[in-house]
């Protein structure tokens, strides 16, 4: 509880009104105090242009006027302290507009509110929640995000599971619940569809009321505190959608605050988002920025939130987006892109970052804007993240269509390197591409039913190796056929099918699989972390790449994405030695085939650009994982140690001649390796790359930026829902 004798005012007002208040939340909403030796309640409002402010609840029965406010000093923010308030009072603003109506608004600062369809703010104390995450912290602030392993879980608190009768868990049951399943899983967080306060559960939380309010549809603030607490305990980060590009029409919210534009954009032309029937924030209005910005480092520091999605993001940088012609603005310069938005993104981030340098700032931004995760002072939008919806696009374009017509679809699996290393990318399968129509990941799969299963394993396997961080929507780790409903639990009851409960298998050894291999993660948007060994077999439907780690090591990947099983297929290989296959979508414990490949050892004949190739068995329908031979260790097994051994190494030369060949062979191939290494260094380099990657890129395909922008409409109506 705060104690105070009296408020002084002015400085958080001067901030406020100059854009630069960025804990705002702190001086405006209802603060639990003291004044003059008397406990109640002190609140602040920012409403400009009304003419009378009071506050009314049940402590006064809801009679305006009962409790004035007064203007301080003119600026428009509204105060009154009201004596014997308590936590978990229930109230709203009465605010008098320059016409004589009377409007009753929640308060937009408010830290708690009534459940739907209720929609009063109720006063919270925040202060008295002892954290456990003091380690969790520390370690966070050495973290290195970008080299860091990051698998994202997408989930809906409401409705990823549910007690009987669809009643939900609270927040500290859902992560008693959460917990278990996230680690046995291998993700390594958790990304929270919004609870900021929302009246629409339709909306699934993207029309937000409360932007400093976890929804009190699963308990209080500090219940919420909790599951973030125990998340961090069990080593889990938390991303929380946020949403910053528009707020709902509802008469108790933002909308029309005081009678006029106060959030909102006043232009008609630039202030409403039609198609979704919201509103778009004045992002050029200092008090709006001091709004958000306060918002947003409310959750990272009160709620010791990990990172921050924000959705929407190219709505917000373009005038014209879903816009026709005659329904927008152009900007001063007569551009359609949003001035002012990009300067408060910018400014966003500028302040979030570098406040905590460890958190993470993701955008959901569906076009070819270049430089979004650049930093600001390089003509950047400054965010630590960017969802790759081109590749989203392309990847289950590609995967729905029918593995006979694959071949001719080829360049969707390869485009994505093109541009994969321009950006710091997460690749999502998101909550927008299971709904409405759309189907579930296994439902979009072509072929009877285990083909779907196999499908799904192959893409989920190709996704994992595919550079930038993973992000997948619940229930789609193990094949729920229907689509996402937000009115009901996930369907559990498939995991008593064999094939569910096998693909859960899998995902779950490929989580913990690339945690464990810094090959997927450690250099992900750099040349240097991937190379091509076979970007250009369009004709079988096959791919094979490298990923390789900080220290050089690798990892070979390999895709059939064709039902066919391949046998003898060669390709080219970096170093020369044994290949051992060690994870593989096809394993019968997976539900597959079980076509298995032994240790394949390396034999001389230049491929691929390389002087050594390999030789495999691709199941139909697979994903392979192999390890490749330690270039550095090579050189170490030479003839050296034989001249030692004399006589012996001799008598066994002459007992095993074709164990003789080999090791000739290896020990040829050993000191061509580094050789063979700085080539592959060379090759990963984007001035330098491999003749197969060059070799690969076909005439038609245009510069990424160019090639994003018919992706731009599907990707913005993928953002409708959000």
């Amino acid at each position: 509880m705060e104690s105070r004798q009296a408020a002084s005012s002015d400085f958080p007002i001067y901030l406020f009104k100059q854009g630069n208040n960025s804990e705002a939340y702190r001086f405006l909403g209802a603060h639990l105090s003291t004044l003059n030796g008397e406990k109640g309640a002190v609140f602040r409002v920012w409403a400009p242009h009304a003419r009378a402010v009071s506050v009314v609840g049940d402590f006064n029965s809801w009679v305006p006027g009962s409790h004035p406010m007064v203007n301080l000093q003119g600026s428009g923010v509204w105060e009154v302290f009201i004596p014997g308030m308590k936590e978990y009072d229930i109230y709203k603003y009465c605010i008098t507009t320059q016409d004589d109506r009377q409007v009753f608004k929640a308060d937009p600062y408010a830290f708690h509110a009534e459940t739907r369809p209720s929609n009063a703010s109720k006063v919270y104390d925040l202060e008295g929640y002892k954290w456990k995450d003091a380690q969790w912290q520390r370690k966070q602030k050495k973290s290195d995000n970008i080299n860091s392993p990051m698998n994202i879980y997408e989930m809906h608190a409401g409705s990823w599971k549910t007690k009987e009768g669809g009643v939900p868990y609270n927040y500290s049951e859902l992560a008693d619940e959460l917990i278990p399943y996230i680690q046995k899983m291998g993700y390594t967080h958790v990304e929270l569809m919004p609870l900021m306060e929302y009246p629409f559960d339709g909306s699934w939380g993207y029309q937000v009321t409360g932007y400093f309010a976890p929804t009190s549809r699963y308990g209080t603030p500090k219940d919420f505190m909790t599951f973030v607490d125990k998340c961090h305990a069990a080593g889990i980060g938390v991303i929380m959608d946020w949403v910053p590009a528009h707020f709902p029409k509802d008469g108790y919210g933002l909308y029309m605050f005081d009678g006029e534009p106060c959030y909102e954009d006043p232009n008609p032309l630039r202030g409403e988002h039609k198609e979704w029937g919201t509103m778009v924030f004045d992002y050029g209005r200092p008090e709006v920025q001091s709004f958000l910005i306060s918002s947003a480092l409310f959750w990272v520091e009160q709620y010791h939130i990990d990172g921050l999605r924000v959705d929407a993001v190219a709505s917000m940088l373009y005038l014209d987006y879903n816009r026709r012609q005659g329904e927008w603005q152009p900007n001063k310069d007569g551009g359609k892109e949003n001035l002012e938005a990009i300067a408060f993104l910018k400014k966003l981030n500028n302040t979030v970052l570098g406040r905590h340098p460890e958190k993470l700032m993701i955008a959901e931004e569906s076009t070819a804007w270049p430089l979004v995760t650049k930093p600001a002072s390089d003509g950047g939008l400054g965010f630590t993240f960017k969802w790759n919806m081109g590749w989203m696009n392309d990847m289950l374009s590609y995967m729905s269509t029918d593995p006979l017509f694959r071949a001719g679809n080829h360049n969707k699996v390869t485009f994505s390197f093109f541009y994969a290393f321009s950006e710091n990318f997460v690749l999502p399968i998101s909550h927008d591409e299971v709904v409405h129509g759309k189907a579930s990941m296994i439902g979009k799969m072509p072929g009877e039913y285990d083909q779907k299963f196999a499908n799904l394993r192959t893409f989920y396997g190709y996704m994992m190796a595919h550079p930038g961080k993973k992000l997948l929507f619940m229930g789609q780790e193990f094949g729920q056929f229907s689509e996402w409903w937000e009115e009901r639990q996930l369907d559990w009851s498939l995991l008593e099918y064999e094939k569910h409960r096998q693909l859960q298998d899998y995902m779950a050894a490929l989580g913990t699989f690339y945690k464990d291999t810094p090959a997927l993660w450690q250099v992900d948007y750099s040349w240097e972390g991937f190379q091509w060994i076979v970007p250009d077999d369009n004709q079988q439907s096959v791919i094979a790449f490298l990923r390789r780690d900080a220290k050089g090591h690798m990892l070979l990947v390999v895709c059939n994405f064709n039902p066919v099983l391949r046998e003898n297929y060669e390709m080219g290989v970096p170093v020369a030695g044994s290949y051992k296959e060690i994870l593989s979508s096809d394993e019968t414990r997976f539900g597959g085939s079980g076509f298995h490949n032994r240790t394949a050892r390396s034999r001389k004949g230049a491929m691929h650009g390389f002087e050594q190739h390999i030789r495999l068995t691709l199941p139909p329908l697979s994903t392979l994982y192999f390890s490749v031979p330690d270039p550095e260790a090579k050189p170490k097994k030479t003839a050296k140690p034989a001249k030692k051994a004399g006589k012996t190494a001799a008598a066994k030369a002459t007992a095993k001649p074709t164990a003789v060949k080999a090791a000739v062979g290896e020990e040829k191939e050993a000191k061509a390796a580094p050789a063979s290494k700085t080539r592959g260094r060379k090759a990963a380099t984007p001035k330098k790359e491999p003749a197969a990657k060059a070799a690969a890129e076909p005439k038609a395909e245009k510069a990424p930026a160019k090639a994003a922008k018919p992706r731009k409409t599907a990707a913005r109506k993928a953002e409708e829902k959000s």
